[in-house]
């Protein structure tokens, strides 16, 4: 069994935090990371801190039994600046947080309490943030990009940029472009309405309402964001 827990940021941080997240492992288990459009920063017992760049896929891992993991998950509007580098590097990567912040890293060694260590990781992501500013042109435009029907071309009309300009401002904020960054989102609410399940759950429907063409759509991108079919994502995520 692994217990999962997100929690808000404190109201400080939200414009940079989605939220803090922690999983305590009591037996071996698989996990699957699906693509969220976020970065992380993360300490795991007996390994200490690294970062989860952007995915584009899905990534499995497997935990062990007494694992205890606390992370910070960056918007994909601050995970560049907050980080201090073009995102894109660090893209469907998981890095030691010693390669990339070795000053922080220090802080956050393995071997740390998990109560210490919880405290810490918030403290030193509000540092991060509090020493950073979120590009508000690429907020803006996630925000923009929620809509299916918007046109990348159109965000960056919007926006007063070239698409070159928008592309490389993507890449180095939330580590991805435009096209890729609107796709994610787009599945992040497939993922959001599976997990809010009840019964009866129409994946025609729901593949309309999010914005996909159609239902094999959807089964297309499932299969290219996630290693799995609809139904099968849902049966993973208790679901189906």
């Amino acid at each position: 069994m692994r217990a999962y827990a997100e929690w808000p940021a404190p109201v400080a941080l939200r414009h940079a935090v989605a939220c803090l997240w922690s999983a305590v492992a009591e037996e071996d288990a698989d996990a699957l990371v699906l693509p969220d459009a976020c970065s992380d920063l993360i300490w795991e017992q007996g390994k200490g801190a690294y970062v989860a760049g952007p995915d584009t896929g899905p990534n499995p891992a497997r935990v062990r039994a007494g694992t205890t993991m606390f992370g910070v998950r960056f918007r994909a509007s601050a995970g560049g600046p907050v980080l201090g580098l073009p995102l894109s590097e660090l893209r469907d990567q998981r890095v030691d947080l010693a390669d990339v912040l070795p000053a922080v890293a220090r802080r956050l060694p393995a071997t740390l309490d998990p109560q210490v260590a919880e405290i810490s990781v918030l403290d030193l992501a509000g540092r991060l943030v509090a020493d950073s500013e979120p590009d508000k042109v690429v907020a803006h435009a996630a925000h923009m990009l929620n809509d299916p029907r918007i046109r990348t071309e159109d965000v960056a009309a919007e926006l007063a940029l070239s698409t070159r300009q928008f592309r490389r401002r993507c890449h180095d904020t939330a580590g991805y472009g435009p096209k890729t960054l609107q796709r994610i989102l787009k599945f992040r609410r497939f993922v959001a309405r599976i997990d809010a399940w009840s019964e009866n759950l129409d994946l025609a429907a729901i593949a309309a309402d999010v914005g996909y063409a159609d239902q094999a759509h959807l089964t297309r991108e499932c299969a290219r964001l996630a290693g799995l079919t609809p139904t099968a994502l849902m049966k993973v995520r208790g679901a189906g």
